[in-house]
């Protein structure tokens, strides 16, 4: 499996984009995977789920994709959000 990119969360847990910019997203399945051992070391905290490999498929390229992850120390859930749609319509009623 060729690799796509790789990024690293900023302050708010997000990567903004993990397709090259100069490269159209193709549909197909992807898989994501969210190496958090390190932050568990980092806390002296032992990680049960050192990484978390998250496939997803891509079905239509004029979609936006948001896929966030929770987790605890001990578990985790994915998910596919609707957060563009709701950060606009969030922005919309702020400004009635």
């Amino acid at each position: 499996m060729a690799r796509l990119a790789v990024g690293t969360t900023d302050w708010q847990g997000r990567i903004a984009a993990l397709n090259p910019e100069d490269e159209k997203v193709q549909p197909c399945v992807y898989r994501v995977i969210f190496k958090n051992g390190g932050y568990y070391k980092k806390h002296a905290q032992p990680a049960f789920f050192p990484q978390i490999p998250v496939v997803f498929n891509l079905a239509s390229t004029d979609q936006h994709y948001h896929i966030p992850l929770q987790l605890c120390q001990y578990g985790y859930s994915s998910y596919r959000s609707n957060w563009a749609q709701t950060a606009v319509s969030h922005t919309e009623s702020n400004q009635r």
